[in-house]
């Protein structure tokens, strides 16, 4: 599951992914959407952009998805240093697959963050 906001680089990590035979099993733009399409879908790793275009940013949809799915694996990527810092302080995220990737980040590296993560 790839929520991006950019759709180019959303198209970007979906190609990218699918060529390394991958399944992207949902798309998004938006954190109320992949919220409500979690529950139902249950991918092995949600990727989250921490900036997206609502009143909800990818750390305020990553904490509902933890709260109701404890094992979810998920990677938020940003551009922005200090969301690992603000990550960090908060304790719903203690001991649980969440990791941040800051940008830019290479593809391969995103194909490693998440076998790393999906095998944690």
């Amino acid at each position: 599951m790839i929520i991006e906001d950019e759709h180019d680089i959303l198209l970007l990590y979906k190609d990218f992914l699918l060529s390394k035979g991958h399944k992207v099993v949902a798309t998004s733009t938006t954190a109320d959407e992949i919220i409500s399409d979690y529950g139902r879908i249950r991918p092995d790793v949600a990727i989250i952009d921490y900036k997206l275009p609502s009143d909800k940013n990818g750390i305020d949809a990553a904490i509902q998805i933890i709260d109701k799915y404890p094992s979810a694996a998920i990677l938020i990527v940003t551009a922005y240093e200090t969301v690992t810092k603000e990550i960090a302080k908060i304790s719903v995220f203690d001991n649980k697959r969440v990791e941040v990737l800051i940008k830019p980040l290479r593809l391969s590296q995103l194909e490693s963050s998440i076998i790393n993560i999906v095998n944690k």
